[in-house]
């Protein structure tokens, strides 16, 4: 018998990558299936179009947007904001239709507090002019080196070993990643300080974090909702508070995927008609 969905206020997911090898759909479809929550925030790169494999959407894929217009269906608020990999949806930014809403940037009001939430590229000059070419091919190289770790781990688990995660070395021993991440941060906060207001949330860089930054001119509540190539994480708002949470299976029912005789490309998957269709069928 299936567990009792828990009741949540706010959701944020953010850097889900749907269409990669990375992705880790099945643990998602878990978490999506134990909770109820009242507004559904997908702050950015939910959907790669950066993909290079163009047909790779396989059924639990499927089944992460299925969780979604479900939730939608039985009154969940979602709201979309657009990132750097699906920022072919841009071009509908301001579309609402029924309870989803598409937008680059959400200000949020609870209890008081103003709430900024964004992707984060647009920090990121790799994303835009020249650059962007230079940022697919890194990641092409992502993908691969993600690819790489799964083998690896399945190895390490074979001989009882722990996981390890070589992306999270890289930046880690990176110097100008590290940099990257305290720049984006400062650059974020600093804003949000300006504009007084009392958290910044934000995706993009695979960070997870849950942070007060404070300067001479005040201080800010930073959240970044992490990803679920690496980290498997994201935010909730519940009883006056954020946390940040991090998937482990052994919290989650294994879920059952469905079987979807759908083959699609991102194009076709992001147009409204095909929302509309999502939106209308029986869950």
């Amino acid at each position: 018998m299936a567990k009792q969905k828990r009741e949540v206020e706010v959701v944020v997911l953010s850097d889900i990558h749907l269409g990669t090898y990375g992705c880790h759909a099945k643990e998602l479809v878990a978490y999506l299936k134990s909770v109820s929550p009242k507004v559904l925030i997908l702050n950015g790169d939910v959907i790669d179009g950066w993909a290079f494999s163009k047909r790779y959407f396989p059924n639990s894929h499927m089944s992460v947007l299925s969780e979604f217009f479900k939730m939608m269906k039985k009154g969940t608020q979602v709201i979309y904001i657009t990132g750097n990999h699906d920022e072919f949806l841009r071009k509908y930014t301001d579309l609402s239709m029924g309870n989803l809403f598409l937008t680059d940037k959400y200000l949020l009001e609870i209890e008081g507090k103003k709430h900024w939430i964004f992707h984060g590229d647009v920090f990121d000059h790799t994303t835009s002019g020249g650059a962007k070419f230079i940022a697919k091919l890194g990641g092409m190289g992502y993908d691969w080196l993600i690819l790489v770790n799964r083998a690896i781990n399945w190895i390490l688990e074979k001989f009882g070993k722990g996981k390890v995660s070589l992306s999270k070395k890289v930046k880690n021993s990176v110097k100008k990643a590290v940099k990257f991440i305290g720049d984006f941060e400062k650059k974020a906060t600093e804003i949000a300080i300006n504009n007084h207001y009392d958290y910044v949330i934000c995706g993009h860089i695979h960070q997870p974090a849950d942070k007060i930054w404070t300067t001479e001119k005040g201080s800010v509540h930073y959240l970044n909702s992490g990803d679920w190539i690496e980290n498997l994480s994201w935010l909730e708002y519940n009883h006056g508070e954020w946390s940040l949470k991090f998937f482990n299976e052994k919290d989650f029912e294994k879920p059952i995927i469905e079987k979807n005789d759908i083959s699609v490309n991102m194009e076709e998957l992001i147009h409204p008609k095909v929302f509309a269709e999502f939106a209308t069928q029986k869950v």
